[in-house]
């Protein structure tokens, strides 16, 4: 597993950097689908928890995602707001 980086972002060097600089060519297109379905993560405590999985869930998030700890979470967040939609 990667050791986690703990360098700290620039902000001021970031904001300097000229807004017509910045290429958009990969970044999703913004639509109604997409806001629809979009949500911000906010930073939360994460508690420990010992779970079982299935071999292949693993190795799927591990191969697809360098954070797969994270990804998993993130998923089974989408999941719960979803039932919270449709079962409130």
């Amino acid at each position: 597993m990667k050791a986690k980086s703990t360098k700290k972002i620039d902000w001021d060097k970031v904001d300097a950097i000229p807004e017509d600089s910045y290429n958009y060519d990969e970044a999703p297109e913004l639509t109604e689908e997409f806001l629809k379905i979009a949500f911000i993560r906010k930073p939360t405590q994460k508690k420990p928890v010992s779970l079982r999985l299935d071999d292949d869930i693993i190795d799927f998030f591990k191969r697809t995602n360098e954070h797969y700890q994270t990804k998993i979470n993130d998923v089974l967040r989408a999941y719960k707001l979803a039932y919270e939609k449709t079962h409130h």
